[in-house]
């Protein structure tokens, strides 16, 4: 049974309900920090820019779960209501160049001068200072000054860019919400917010560390595609099979090796013997291409799922959702039509925020009221809806 098909009035408030944030709108990583807020509860207020494309953000994924009203931040009116937003409010997400922010009056001294508590959480590609600070960039230049393009090329080839999951998700969002939410822990205890340097770049290099670790145990000494974990090993590897889909092998630890090679009947093959011999890698992952290659996939599942051997079928986006794992555990939801991830991670015994698709300025009358403001001159129908 999945969080859609039951009522309980005995779970417990989402974590983060009762918390206000405030997100001047931006693109990446910062709107992944505010949905990863938003998804736990905290009530999340997207400060949205005049003449966005709405009819496209109506079905982005990222801004779920928001409120919403649309400011001109050129305007003296719009910058004196996100700054009455900030005393109301536990924190604030910005994820502009660095000094734009205070250029528009709206920096962390200002706003914390007015609410000393409030949790600032800048996100940027490069930090706050630096010689590349106020440098143009995304997630491929973000990931690529610290070794973590590089470890995922394949042998004399490139790297391909890992979507943007590294630099603007893992190492810039989902960075940025855990130092939000241990900013507000602090400022539980001290009453001071704290302003936070958050950079895509030190993000995604603090995801490298268990690199490092293998790097100084002498297990990540060669070129990319050539290690334990970047596709070198064969048993830590995707293959095709004969029907052109693909399947992961994740048989690292040696009981899970060998019942994945004992399944293949690969067991009195000396080129399987020594798992951890590089020597053998080469040839061990040619024949492993060979053979899945001679059958559909619906053998090698038949043959590999139930045997602990960390074995997995590599499926589409459009196949995620039917997945017999997902589909039972409600992976994945629809809000107004569109699928997408379930909120994560899931507490026990805790009510769900179901995702609710992004309108603009939907929530623009009752914003106003609660900091006592009339809406600005330059708003009209036109601009705003």
């Amino acid at each position: 049974m999945n969080d859609t098909d039951r009522i309980d009035s005995n779970l417990k408030q989402p974590v983060l309900n009762g918390e206000r944030v405030i997100e001047l709108a931006g693109i990446g990583p910062a709107p992944f920090c505010g949905m990863m807020l938003a998804d736990h509860g905290a009530e999340v207020i997207r400060i949205d820019r005049p003449g966005a494309n709405s009819e496209d953000q109506k079905r982005d994924v990222l801004l779920r779960s928001r409120r919403s009203i649309t400011l001109d931040l050129k305007r003296s009116e719009s910058i004196e209501i996100v700054a009455r937003l900030a005393e109301t409010a536990d924190g604030l997400i910005e994820g502009f160049r660095p000094g734009v922010a205070e250029r528009l009056g709206l920096g962390p001294e200002v706003l914390m001068q007015r609410n000393p508590a409030l949790v600032y959480g800048r996100m940027t590609g490069w930090g706050q200072e630096g010689p590349l600070s106020d440098a143009a960039g995304h997630d491929l230049n973000s990931i690529s000054i610290n070794g973590c393009l590089a470890a995922l090329g394949q042998e004399g080839k490139p790297p391909m860019p890992p979507l943007n999951l590294i630099g603007d998700y893992g190492g810039g969002g989902m960075m940025l919400a855990f130092g939000f939410v241990s900013a507000l822990l602090a400022a539980r205890q001290s009453g001071h917010g704290r302003v936070i340097d958050c950079s895509m770049a030190e993000g995604s290099a603090a995801l490298m560390a268990g690199m490092w670790s293998l790097k100084h145990n002498t297990m990540w000494e060669k070129g990319p595609g050539q290690n334990l974990l970047d596709g070198g090993a064969p048993f830590y590897s995707s293959y095709a099979c004969a029907d052109g889909k693909l399947i992961a092998i994740g048989a690292i630890e040696p009981q899970f090796y060998a019942r994945f090679v004992e399944a293949l009947e690969l067991g009195d093959d000396q080129l399987f013997a020594a798992q951890l011999d590089q020597e053998n890698w080469p040839g061990m992952k040619s024949r492993l291409t060979e053979l899945f290659s001679s059958a559909p996939r619906t053998t090698w599942t038949g043959l590999l799922q139930h045997r602990d051997c960390c074995y997995t079928e590599v499926v589409t986006m459009a196949e995620a959702p039917e997945h017999n794992h997902n589909r039972l555990r409600g992976s994945y939801v629809e809000s107004d039509g569109w699928m997408q991830p379930h909120p994560a991670p899931r507490f026990a015994d805790t009510k769900v925020v179901l995702p609710k698709m992004w309108q603009r300025d939907a929530d623009r009358k009752d914003i106003l009221a609660e900091v006592g403001m009339a809406d600005p001159d330059w708003v009209t129908t036109k601009q705003t809806h």
